[in-house]
């Protein structure tokens, strides 16, 4: 375990929240994780604002940076506190940009545009408003990309070359939210899928994570 005990991580519930716990679990870094939800009022609390004015989820600090956004927050761990035997950033300019490639991909065609729309006008439908062309033109454009995706990972482990990293995590936490919301996935998917769920620190992440919120 790393003594890195100044980390903290607000946030729980949701995909996006997963994400940073998922790589502090990966790293074995000990941290302490405030179980807020994101519609809960919690985050509309003076103190939270004060700590994070977008009074949303997820938010981390260390002894060094505050930051918000499930992905910039899971790099920063990964730069600061990986390991060639944890995870490590890719070596080199054109790894690293591989690699924001594949992350800039799956958080914008996956998260933003297709699955977060779903969330909006279906679980949320109550603040924004039914919108059921919205929510049909999605799901078609998730499944437009996630054949995309399958088709990269059919003969592949992970996202990049023959190692774990951002882009796996970022992957698999868009996969899991498909998967809740009924998506059928090919079977490329499902297998990369299934064998991520496997690793010791996938299954920590969502305990802690998820537990009391699904």
């Amino acid at each position: 375990m790393s003594n890195a005990r100044s980390i903290k991580i607000w946030g729980a519930g949701t995909s996006r929240t997963f994400r940073p716990i998922w790589v502090a679990e990966e790293l074995g870094l000990e941290y302490a994780h405030v179980r807020i939800g994101p519609r809960t009022g919690e985050t509309q609390t003076d103190a939270y604002a004060r700590l994070n004015p977008k009074q949303k989820v997820p938010y981390f600090m260390d002894e060094r940076v505050r930051l918000s956004e499930s992905v910039a927050i899971s790099r920063y761990l990964i730069e600061r506190y990986g390991t060639e035997s944890t995870l490590s950033a890719p070596k080199g300019i054109e790894a690293r940009a591989k690699e924001d490639e594949w992350v800039s991909y799956v958080y914008g065609e996956l998260d933003e545009t297709s699955l977060y729309v779903m969330r909006r006008h279906g679980d949320l439908k109550h603040i924004f408003g039914e919108a059921p062309r919205a929510l049909e033109s999605a799901r078609a454009y998730a499944i437009k990309h996630l054949e995309v995706i399958s088709d990269h990972l059919r003969d592949k482990q992970f996202v990049l070359e023959d190692r774990f990293g951002l882009a796996d995590v970022i992957l698999v936490s868009c996969l899991d939210w498909a998967v809740h919301y009924r998506f059928d996935l090919p079977t490329p998917l499902t297998r990369y899928r299934d064998a991520a769920r496997e690793r010791e620190a996938y299954q920590r992440a969502f305990s802690a994570n998820f537990a009391g919120f699904l």
